[in-house]
């Protein structure tokens, strides 16, 4: 695949200009943090190769790439799940991206049928231990994933 997003620019050219230069890291890859458009709510972290930051750009819905698959996917590929990108922004020293998304089906981001990935919340203040339970918090599941994810062999 040819580059294709800028390289080779200077640390001033990276955090101030205009020129789009992700910073891959060793595995090619970029973190990517998903919020929802309308509520800011944080749906999901997953990494983008080049390829699928290419295709999210290319046709405003979401692909990541899958490290435990090692290959590229559209997200709702197979849950309907699919996440219309609004607005897709790079940080300072763009080694991440921040999707924006709206979310197609029931609103579910999670494969665990939940609308975000982060539905448990870490007690604080607390001396941390094997055994340190969680709080599930907004964790109602909005689909069934045995249903949705049905293997076809």
């Amino acid at each position: 695949m040819p580059d294709l997003f800028a390289t080779s620019l200077s640390p001033a050219e990276i955090e101030e200009g205009r020129v789009l230069a992700p910073r891959f890291d060793a595995a090619g890859l970029v973190t990517a943090v998903v919020t929802d458009a309308e509520t800011g709510t944080v749906l999901m972290l997953a990494h983008m190769n080049a390829q699928a930051l290419a295709k999210t750009i290319e046709t405003r819905e979401a692909h990541y790439y899958s490290r435990s698959r090692g290959k590229l996917w559209k997200k709702g590929e197979e849950s309907g799940h699919v996440q219309s990108v609004t607005e897709l922004r790079v940080d300072c020293d763009q080694d991440a991206v921040w999707l924006k998304v709206r979310v197609g089906g029931t609103g579910a981001s999670c494969h665990t049928g939940r609308t975000s990935c982060f539905y448990r919340s870490v007690p604080l203040g607390e001396a941390p231990s094997p055994r340190l339970a969680l709080d599930f918090v907004d964790a109602e599941p909005k689909f069934d994933p045995a249903e949705v994810y049905k293997k076809t062999t």
